[in-house]
């Protein structure tokens, strides 16, 4: 039996380990953390999101950056401190701008696949993670938001996705709680919303039960690409280090893939771009009311929600390019706190719990899936905001891959 190492226990590094050990491989995941789903996959948007799929590689967007660069309330603003790993992505980044259109139909057609592997996974081994099937609905206060997201839904259908216009009407009969004047908005049925971290946590389990092994509080000091197409890993754990030699391994290491990709030769210009989430505590039977089920996001504000249970809402949002930090910083959580209050006045936002994560962004939008240069070597990561509702599509991809290099008959993700 050929082993595979997966390096990170995220949300990609978990699919990854329970797609490969359906293969037959074994499987062992390497995490620095005590647990699973620690650190961007703890308390994302909450959206399974093709809906979400467009890819920020358009000169609207680079206005938009310019524009915010300075201002610290703004939903995307950028710290212009010199930084080559900064301007070298930002040089990519700009570089894929002719390849927006392909990217978004590519993203949204990935999306769709995705959505498939992660039901039926969760259906075969009894995850409960409060899935809501509801749909998310995209809401524009003004004419020039909402023409802008009619050119994008051009793509996304493109991408076969049903992602169909609403009037200010139709989307109070979608969500009565919603709150505000509204020129127009677009739902679409089809995309759903749960909690990432209980999900991830759950898989974790599973795979465990499949014979994957999980090394929690692990940090890995060194990979190598051995001559004969293993791979040597040196890690530590308790001031005990110990070196594993495995047939291949899977870089699924959020942020920090560019690192480890810089030890096998490749390169994998991730960039972290940070996150910030609240999760109210629905405490009350005014607030339980008062809060959405179906799942929103207003592209202005550039604001997402999900209703976890009857108890919990999290909305998440703003983007700040400002390194590896993730200091939860009081001014990028107060505006999310606010449009609560603004949006539904009946939720009271008296216990909310804040949170920041990094996202890691590749320059292109879409992920690193597939073989490295070095035999042995693959990578499942970059995938940015669209982490979850990518991740159950690309964890297929490369343990595929991982398979087609090892000659292993591939199992559907619905086998026993």
């Amino acid at each position: 039996m050929k082993k595979v190492a997966v390096i990170g226990a995220g949300i990609t590094g978990v699919t990854t380990a329970y797609a490969l050990v359906k293969r037959s491989f074994d499987v062992t995941v390497f995490e620095r953390n005590r647990y699973a789903a620690m650190e961007t996959s703890f308390a994302n948007g909450g959206q399974l999101s093709a809906s979400n799929a467009e890819v920020w590689n358009s000169a609207a967007t680079v206005f938009k950056g310019i524009k915010w660069m300075l201002s610290s309330d703004a939903p995307l603003p950028l710290n212009p401190m010199p930084s080559w790993h900064k301007y070298s992505w930002i040089g990519e980044f700009l570089r894929q701008i002719p390849k927006y259109e392909r990217n978004t139909v590519e993203t949204v057609r990935l999306a769709i696949v995705a959505r498939e592997y992660m039901f039926s996974i969760a259906e075969q081994e009894g995850i409960d993670f409060d899935l809501e099937k509801r749909g998310i609905l995209h809401v524009y206060a003004d004419k020039k938001g909402f023409d802008g997201a009619t050119k994008v839904n051009v793509l996304l259908n493109q991408g076969d996705l049903d992602r169909r216009p609403v009037t200010p009407s139709e989307m109070k009969l979608i969500e009565p709680a919603i709150q505000g004047q509204f020129y127009g908005g677009f739902f679409t049925l089809s995309d759903s919303t749960g909690d990432i971290h209980r999900f991830t946590r759950g898989l974790a389990d599973s795979s465990t039960r499949r014979g994957v092994r999980f090394a929690y509080d692990t940090e890995i000091l060194r990979a190598d690409a051995l001559a004969d197409g293993r791979v040597q890993i040196v890690a530590r754990r308790d001031a005990q280090q110990s070196t594993d030699i495995v047939d291949a391994v899977v870089v699924c290491a959020g942020v920090h893939s560019r690192r480890f990709a810089s030890m096998f030769g490749d390169h994998v210009n991730i960039y972290p771009v940070k996150g910030y989430s609240i999760t109210v505590n629905l405490d009350d039977e005014a607030s339980q009311n008062g809060a959405p089920w179906v799942s929103l996001l207003d592209d202005a504000a550039k604001i997402v929600t999900s209703r976890l249970g009857h108890d919990r809402f999290r909305v998440a949002g703003t983007a700040e390019n400002n390194g590896f930090s993730k200091d939860i910083r009081a001014d990028r959580v107060a505006p999310l706190i606010t449009w609560v209050r603004r949006n539904f006045p009946e939720v009271s936002t008296a216990r909310v719990v804040p949170w920041a994560g990094l996202r890691l962004m590749l320059a292109s939008m879409l992920p690193r899936v597939g073989q490295g240069k070095r035999p042995g070597v693959f990578y499942n990561t970059g995938h940015g905001h669209l982490g979850w509702t990518l991740s159950a599509s690309t964890a297929e991809i490369v343990a595929d891959n991982v398979a087609l290099s090892y000659g292993v008959v591939r199992q559907t993700v619905a086998a026993a």
